[in-house]
């Protein structure tokens, strides 16, 4: 290899693997391995990749940064520089190895030069001494089974502060699709598209970080293009997904009636459409022209025919369910009773808001998005008053636009809501950014114009003195649904509206009866 080197003038790398045996052959600096290397020799984040680089230089220089970089973003177990002296000899060896995590952050270990013919490494025995120790540390870094664990990560042009805000959101998220999260990350980016949105050096420290910390996978707050998708699933064996994703994963868990678990399929499948591609020639899409033509239709059409069908299966599906509300609709319409629909952003409590004022036992546990199907009870007034309050799936900021689309049906149950009770968590620390997230929905499905309260939920959570100038300046009915008695003043506003829409309607049909008499009056 180095007589090699100083005849062509450019370095030489061998990829070897633990038995000895060459893997590639690399000529320049240029580290890029084989799609074969990258699916014979996989590597995890708690395992190496179970092969070693040993490559030549023409001068004796230490190892830079970014051979450090391949080390750790490959997880070689080894990484190895040989300068060659003048006459075509090896001279000095570099050596550094992966660390497994510890409590200074270092990731890398640089060895101390020494010549080639006396090097002490053994390498049998070092690589199982650093099998032994990862295993260690995995030990102490291990979550419950069953679990997995992942790194989060914000990249967008907002400021440091919201994107914190944001990551605390998609921590709740996560911990909600039962994901434990090791770390979180923020990274001012210029706006404007970019192929890994982060940038491909700051995306390689990212999931050198993911490696090293023993997490299972990076979750983007920002939802990924289809193109900046498979620009990352190419750079790295480590799953990647992104906030939707996420959502998408969660709505799948909490799906319980056949109608929710149809919109749910309908919303992945959307999401997947375009982001699906196949891996080699033998995937590839077919094209027009010469040199293009195949023998049939290939495994990446059949797929996406496939997923057409299904799409077109589930929205017969979805129009089905939705002429059955219509039905349920029409005939609740007959009984004349009003409609009070819960709106408002995800664990705001209104589940455990429906459940006492009706005394149901509707799931309500403290997570986001606990709550997906529609659940409708009669609440009675002391008058002997009736109406019927309908809970809905929770919103969110930036609400994935297949979650709209397939969940469409669901949310036209609040069509024929007489009243919305906006309930807010009075607790979370950026209230408006929810109020104006709710709102925001409302508008996109035309429910802006239905009447609403805004109800403030949690106020025990609040100091006391806080809770008056709070609802004062919304304009709002501070409850906690958990302490029953501070529900009277919302449940006198609730009677006063419901007695003031049935004073309407009586008003409606009398006039109506007074036109229908004076039109048989009419005729002759």
């Amino acid at each position: 290899m180095c007589q090699l080197t100083l005849d062509i003038r450019r370095p030489i790398a061998v990829l070897l693997t633990r038995r000895g045996l060459v893997q590639e052959i690399i000529i320049g600096t240029d580290l890029t391995l084989s799609p074969t290397t990258l699916a014979k020799f996989r590597a995890g984040s708690r395992s190496l990749r179970g092969l070693r680089l040993i490559r030549t230089q023409l001068h004796d220089q230490p190892l830079n940064q970014e051979s450090l970089t391949d080390l750790a973003f490959l997880r070689l177990d080894l990484i190895g520089m040989l300068s060659v002296l003048p006459d075509g000899n090896p001279g000095n060896l570099h050596l550094a190895h992966l660390l497994p995590p510890n409590g200074t952050g270092q990731i890398c270990k640089i060895l101390k030069a020494t010549p080639f013919h006396q090097c002490p490494m053994l390498f049998d025995g070092f690589i199982e001494e650093l099998e032994a120790e990862l295993q260690v540390a995995r030990a102490h870094h291990a979550v419950k089974d069953g679990t997995e664990s992942a790194i989060l990560v914000s990249a967008s042009p907002q400021g440091r502060a919201e994107q914190e805000e944001r990551l605390v959101e998609l921590a709740e998220l996560a911990v909600s699709a039962e994901v434990t999260v090791i770390d979180r990350m923020a990274q001012r980016t210029a706006d404007g598209h970019q192929r890994y949105l982060l940038g491909s050096g700051k995306l390689k420290e990212v999931l050198i970080q993911t490696l090293h910390k023993g997490a299972d996978m990076v979750i983007f707050d920002q939802t990924l293009s289809p193109a900046q998708s498979r620009a990352i699933t190419e750079m790295t064996d480590i799953k990647v997904i992104d906030r939707t994703q996420l959502i998408l994963d969660i709505f799948a868990r909490r799906a319980n009636s056949r109608e929710g678990k149809v919109q749910v399929e309908l919303a992945q499948l959307r999401y997947l459409l375009p982001r699906l591609s196949g891996k080699g020639t033998q995937l590839s899409r077919l094209g027009g022209g010469i040199g293009t033509r195949g023998p049939g239709e290939t495994k990446l059409e059949t797929d996406r025919r496939r997923i057409r069908d299904r799409i077109t299966h589930l929205e017969r599906a979805l129009i089905h369910f939705a002429r059955h509300q219509d039905q349920r609709r029409a005939r609740r319409g007959r009984h004349g009773l009003p409609v009070m629909s819960l709106v408002g952003y995800t664990n705001a409590g209104k589940s455990t808001l429906l459940n006492v004022l009706t005394k149901s036992h509707v799931s309500a546990e403290n997570r986001v998005f606990e709550t997906l199907d529609t659940t409708s009870r009669r609440l009675r007034f002391p008058q002997d008053r009736e109406v019927i309050i309908t809970d809905t799936v929770g919103f969110i900021r930036d609400l994935p636009k297949e979650l709209v689309g397939a969940f469409r049906t669901t949310l036209e149950e609040l069509q024929e809501a007489d009243l919305l009770l906006h309930v807010v968590d009075a607790s979370a620390a950026d209230i408006d950014v929810q109020i104006t997230a709710v709102v925001a929905i409302l508008q996109e499905l035309n429910l802006d114009t239905i009447p609403r309260i805004l109800v403030f939920n949690k106020c025990d959570r609040l100091p006391a003195h806080q809770i008056e100038p709070l609802c004062r300046r919304y304009h709002a009915i501070g409850i906690s649904a958990l302490q029953p008695s501070t529900l009277n003043p919302l449940l006198a506003n609730l009677e006063a509206h419901v007695r003031s829409l049935m004073e309407g309607r009586g008003v409606a049909v009398t006039s109506q009866i007074q036109d229908d008499a004076l039109t048989l009056a009419s005729r002759p």
